[in-house]
């Protein structure tokens, strides 16, 4: 991922570097396995432990790799350069390459998830304080994008901080899905390497064995844990698009924070675009995009093939350093928001009353009207809000049929709006759980 779009500590765990230190302790801890089954000298094994404070040279590797065209291999030659080649001699014993390069893979994908489960925490974090912040902040809600009943804006928070939390536990499921290990060596028959070797390395990094790995790990797993990240981007992109739209000019209920210097447009000095959640809409375009070849990788010849190598080489840096960064990014604007609550009043008083239209239909069938008259009354009263920008309240009381049902404190009475928010605190309970 280009340097635009990521953060260190996720940049890191994908860096060859980082790969070939996970090489080097999968073959010293299945040398120390094999040396206490006594498959291997106990000194071959201690060997290995040479080059543990080694920062292994990438560009040696690769050179080996231009003649070996083998990257396993031309680590392992890499290795013996710092171990000695007799003491080396043993390394890589009755293994075969997927046991290396799959372990690390779902040990990168771990460390990955741990870094998402921060990020997803922090993100939640905030989004408690902003709901918290604004619990009884009327605006209006919208379906079809267009005026439907009274809600808050704390529960706008509330309802994308339940979204988050139910991904934060599709998070931890996918790391744990993902966190397994094999080393059982050409079709993961164990035919030439212990089983215990695998329980062995596998403990050490964390991992749990995979049942039964043919000669590569599973990929369902894999496309489970891309899923989850595509879920995540979806939901990214839901809270962004909501923001985007509060901060359109005719709207203006929200904006993103706009910094003393920052422009907004090379033209229009007066622009204050919503630039950061337009941002995180491609971003997440990019993550979903991993979803699909992650799936297609399931599918393997018999047991193994290549295919799956290339598409995750790509696709686990990119779309774990792309969310990682979307999520980050998308924390800062939550917590940075601007909110305008009196806009909100404003907009949802654009065509005065016409909000409360169910109340006043509920109220008609309570007092005897049929609901196909009553809705028939009330539509004709909303329409001439919508035509003339009259007052709903101020037509309902004028209109003879509707009073004939209702009396003007009874119409009255449906226009407050505190009716909207009375189970406010009810929500807020079964979502934060206070």
């Amino acid at each position: 991922m280009i340097p635009r779009y990521s953060r260190p500590d996720m940049v890191a765990i994908w860096s060859p570097k980082t790969k070939f230190r996970i090489w080097y302790e999968i073959e010293a801890h299945a040398c120390d396995a094999m040396a206490d089954l006594g498959v291997i000298p106990r000194e071959n094994a201690q060997a290995v432990w040479k080059a543990k404070d080694v920062e292994f040279d990438v560009a040696r590797i690769d050179e080996i790799e231009a003649v070996t065209k083998h990257d396993v291999i031309a680590f392992l030659t890499h290795l013996a350069e710092h171990v000695g080649s007799e003491e080396a001699r043993f390394v890589h014993q009755g293994m075969t390459s997927s046991d290396v390069l799959d372990t690390c893979f779902n040990v990168q994908l771990t460390r990955a998830a741990d870094i998402l489960i921060a990020d997803l925490e922090a993100l939640l974090a905030a989004l408690k304080r902003r709901a918290y912040e604004h619990k009884d902040t009327v605006r209006i809600g919208r379906s079809h994008g267009i005026h439907a009943e009274p809600t808050t804006m704390g529960l706008t928070f509330a309802r994308f901080y339940a979204e988050m939390d139910r991904n934060l536990s599709r998070m931890r499921d996918a790391r744990a899905e993902i966190a397994t290990g094999a080393i059982s060596g050409a079709v993961g028959t164990f035919a030439n390497i212990d089983p215990a070797v695998e329980e062995h390395v596998c403990d050490k990094l964390g991992l749990v064995p995979e049942p039964i790995s043919t000669q590569v790990i599973p990929r369902d797993r894999h496309a489970a844990f891309f899923a989850t990240l595509g879920v995540i981007a979806s939901s990214v992109e839901n809270i962004a698009t909501e923001i985007r739209h509060m901060q359109r000019t005719e709207v203006l209920e929200a904006a993103e924070f706009f910094s003393m210097g920052q422009k907004g447009s090379s033209a229009m000095p007066h622009k204050k675009n919503p630039v950061l959640t337009e941002n995180l809409t491609g971003l997440a375009r990019l993550v979903r995009m991993t979803v699909v070849p992650a799936m297609e990788n399931v599918t393997l010849w018999h047991e193994r093939d290549i295919s799956h190598s290339s598409v995750e080489r790509n696709i686990g840096p990119d779309a774990t350093i792309t969310l990682d960064f979307a999520l980050a990014r998308l924390t800062g604007v939550i917590d940075k928001l601007l909110v305008y609550p009196q806009n909100m009043l404003d907009n949802m008083n654009k065509f005065p009353g016409l909000v409360m239209s169910q109340r006043v239909l509920l109220a008609l069938t309570q007092a005897g009207v049929s609901r196909e008259d009553a809705y028939r009354l009330v539509q004709r009263n909303a329409l001439k809000v919508w035509d003339q920008r009259t007052d709903f309240r101020e037509e309902l009381l004028a209109d003879e049929e509707v009073r004939a049902a209702l009396s003007e404190q009874e119409i009255n009475e449906k226009f407050d709006i505190s009716y909207h928010t009375k189970h406010v605190d009810t929500i807020f309970a079964r979502v934060f759980g206070d």
